[in-house]
């Protein structure tokens, strides 16, 4: 048989008044338009992920900014040295640092105790309270 006309017969056949050709074509199309579906949802929804994480990172950077701003608050001098004078420091005098022949001397002459938690005192014993299973005696 001619290759031709086999190739023509395909292209005639009909199912139902439709051509063959015609059904494969559709089926085809479908396809695509659903693969193109599936992809640009795919494609929406790492965009919205991105748009997230986009966020996350301004939301961090702005808590950082806001934490070295306190450290840059908390670190003022003149700040430090109010604290120090509340609470009764000062700096160190010249003539009171050691050197290192005097640090032997300096040393603690016996070794402060441990300190050790409290004993909590024993409750008094109290009888423990009757039981009921709820059958009559």
């Amino acid at each position: 048989m001619n290759p031709s006309l086999m190739l023509k017969r395909l292209f005639d056949w009909k199912v139902r008044g439709i051509r063959w050709v015609e059904i494969i074509g559709v089926v085809m199309v479908a396809a695509m338009i659903f693969s193109v579906y599936i992809a640009k949802a795919a494609a929406a929804r790492e965009s919205s992920r991105i748009d997230e994480l986009n966020r996350d990172i301004a939301e961090n950077r702005q808590r950082v900014r806001l934490l070295r701003a306190e450290i840059s608050r908390l670190e003022q001098p003149s700040r430090l040295e109010a604290l120090s004078r509340e609470a009764g420091l000062a700096p160190v005098d010249v003539r009171r640092q050691a050197t290192e022949n005097e640090l032997p001397d300096l040393k603690p002459t016996h070794a402060p105790a441990p300190v050790q938690a409290p004993v909590a005192a024993p409750a008094a014993a109290a009888p423990a309270p009757a039981t009921t299973t709820g059958e009559p005696q």
